[in-house]
């Protein structure tokens, strides 16, 4: 098969019970509302789910693109590789699509991918984006105060969605691991997208200062979700921490290939061309360019990026021309390679079992970091 077959079968494997788990998750404190509430907070629930993708803008059901699911499926390629604490063998019923085993991590994988969704809500108000996925954003349809709200009631149910491992016989000290786990991923989080902002205005940003800020952006929620599914799968540190080991590379490898095809090739991502360039992000090319361009070129870049008025086709080419004399494309990509490379060694120095279940996700783990590394080709 080839790599767009495998990866497009990764992503699928465990979608339609992520997809199941994310809509049991909403429901379950939509449900209890009594009907004079669910008529004045449809529109906030509604929201949520339109963010989601399940309704457009409104409420009524639809179907738009709901991402790769890339997070939960980590999450649940990880508890499997770690064992699946041992619930693989378990029968499970003709009726049931869902394998049993998957249920004792499924609740854990919607938290960490209703975690993700309020970040992108705040990252599009933060970055002034008026769509996602062809989508107008939150903000864009229903303000930012709004959109803020929506984003932390998907905060606040991330967390009460995690906490419903408990019902599927996780034992409270997991849990408790766990709780603590999230909480600390998203003070994390919150200081990498900290760091986003400051050096928005910012030109001397090195290359180290970006990579600390994308570890605690991007890195860290995939480690986290990488790590949960090894608590959730097994008692064995080793296999935990060589999982964690292996989220941390795959996670600055995700974010560095982003910044590439944000540049490069914006197709995949539903962006205008060289789009990161136009938005004036300081990404890893433009923080290498200016790291290593002669002082004619940087003086260019300083003016471009200063400038209060928008960035030209013109000014854009000429960035481009830089890009190319400081080959901040072919450091990109070999910063990109030695990522997917560590993600494989991390890998590869996990204890495999003996499961095909466990061999296939190692597999498909595998597959996800081929996927990753296209572009440093």
């Amino acid at each position: 098969m080839s790599l767009a077959s495998n990866i497009q079968s990764t992503f699928l494997r465990h979608q339609q019970a992520i997809d199941a788990t994310l809509r049991q998750a909403m429901s379950a404190e939509s449900d209890i509302l009594p009907p004079q509430a669910d008529i004045v907070l449809r529109p906030f629930y509604g929201q949520m789910e339109y963010h989601l993708g399940w309704v457009d803008s409104s409420f009524a059901p639809t179907k738009a693109n709901p991402g790769k699911l890339l997070r939960p499926t980590l999450l649940l390629l990880a508890y499997e590789a770690a064992g699946a604490w041992g619930l693989v063998g378990e029968e499970i019923a003709a009726s049931e699509q869902i394998p049993a085993y998957l249920r004792r991590a499924l609740f854990a994988a919607a938290a960490i991918e209703l975690t993700h969704n309020c970040t992108l809500i705040h990252d599009d108000i933060e970055d002034g984006d008026t769509e996602r996925r062809h989508r107008a954003t939150v903000w864009n349809l229903w303000g930012i105060p709004q959109a803020t709200n929506t984003g932390d009631g998907l905060y606040t149910l991330a967390r009460m969605t995690l906490w419903r491992i408990l019902d599927e016989g996780v034992d409270a000290a997991i849990a408790a691991q766990l709780g603590a786990l999230l909480d600390r991923t998203c003070l994390a989080i919150f200081e990498g997208q900290f760091l986003d902002m400051s050096f928005e205005q910012r030109l001397d940003i090195s290359p180290s200062m970006y990579l600390n800020m994308i570890n605690r952006k991007t890195a860290a929620l995939m480690a986290c979700a990488v790590e949960m599914g090894g608590y959730l799968g097994t008692r064995d540190t080793e296999i935990i921490q060589g999982l964690r080991s292996f989220g941390w590379a795959l996670g600055t490898a995700f974010q560095v290939r982003d910044d590439l095809l944000g540049i490069w090739d914006t197709a995949e991502l539903g962006k205008s061309p060289a789009g990161d360039i136009y938005k004036r992000k300081k990404t890893l090319p433009v923080i290498h360019a200016f790291a290593h361009a002669s002082e004619p070129d940087a003086k260019l870049l300083r003016e471009i990026y200063e400038q209060e008025t928008p960035v030209t086709p013109e000014q854009v080419a000429h960035i481009l021309e830089i890009f190319a004399r400081t080959e901040s494309r072919t450091y990109c990509q070999n910063f990109l390679a030695q990522q997917c490379n560590q993600a494989r060694v991390a890998l590869t120095n996990v204890p495999h079992g003996e499961s095909t279940v466990a061999a296939r996700a190692f597999n498909d783990m595998e597959t996800i970091v081929d996927f990753l590394e296209e572009a440093a080709r």
